[in-house]
């Protein structure tokens, strides 16, 4: 897979909707303080800002998954996001974060830290919060492209600088920051402590993706993942139903209902049946469950 992205024209405009077409989702860029003053191609950087994250809005058809590009030239907060099921008791009518990260770029001594070397009860996980040694406590992964990582709800996770990778996640802005490095920015301390698992991370949700190839990433509960090399096999595609769905190409290009899209570009389909594949490209397709 490759990590440099191919430039061309604009990707911010939307194309129309009707029936049986699809769209290249708009782009929304959100400023960060850990962001970059200049982005890779195709992204455009406005001047004077500093971008950590490109977002895909998500589509009417598809409004529970949410696409980004994330870019960091600093570390990240330490944060956890809640379930489904703990949002709902809390009262906050929305759906809980699930989330995966595809790396597709790192520098050297790039790492991202998910999980604790060893068990931590809340009293400890907070004063190691307070005192900033909650980062000495957490399990830090060197990372390079290809890396694929898995995050439920109740993680503590940071990514680290140097990194950029692709997000696929529940569509929901529920963080609860632990830990962010003296910036100045609000704390969530009690609701975080709530939900957060002072636990090692499983192994088995950290894969090494080969350059190129299929491969089936996540398979629910909230959402599935795969990466397609060409038209998916048969039984892929009968996984994906004949329901909307979101393509992110990486390598290559695919046409959805007569829309051209290129990495850097995220769209939504109607099925996988809109998609034209020429069996050149490697693209992320992505559905609720």
């Amino acid at each position: 897979m490759s990590a440099k992205l191919p430039p061309r024209e604009s990707m911010s405009a939307e194309l129309p909707v009707g029936q049986g077409v699809s769209a290249k989702l708009p782009v929304r860029m959100v400023e960060k303080p850990w962001g970059r003053d200049h982005l890779p191609a195709p992204f455009e950087t406005p001047a004077g800002k500093r971008i950590g994250e490109i977002w895909f809005e998500p589509p009417a058809e598809l409004p529970q998954l949410l696409v980004k590009y994330i870019f960091t030239s600093e570390n990240l907060s330490v944060q956890v996001h809640p379930s489904d099921a703990q949002t709902t008791a809390a009262g906050l009518g929305k759906q809980g974060k699930e989330e995966c990260w595809l790396i597709i770029a790192a520098e050297p001594g790039a790492k991202i830290g998910i999980g604790f070397h060893h068990d931590i009860d809340a009293q400890a996980l907070r004063a190691a919060a307070l005192d900033g040694s909650i980062e000495t406590l957490m399990q830090w992964y060197p990372v390079a492209p290809g890396d694929f990582f898995m995050i439920p709800a109740n993680t503590v996770h940071a990514i680290g600088a140097g990194v950029s990778l692709i997000e696929v996640q529940q569509n929901s802005d529920i963080t609860y920051r632990l830990y962010d490095y003296g910036r100045p920015r609000e704390l969530h301390l009690d609701q975080g402590l709530a939900v957060a698992r002072g636990e090692p991370y499983a192994p088995t949700l950290h894969r090494r993706l080969p350059p190129q190839g299929p491969a089936a990433l996540v398979a629910g509960p909230r959402f599935r993942l795969d990466r397609v090399a060409g038209r998916p096999q048969p039984e892929v595609a009968a996984a994906y139903g004949r329901g909307p769905l979101l393509v992110v190409p990486l390598a290559g290009q695919i046409r959805v209902a007569g829309v051209t899209l290129l990495a850097g570009d995220c769209g939504v389909a109607a099925g996988l049946d809109a998609v034209e594949f020429s069996g050149h490209e490697l693209v992320l397709i992505a559905q609720p469950c």
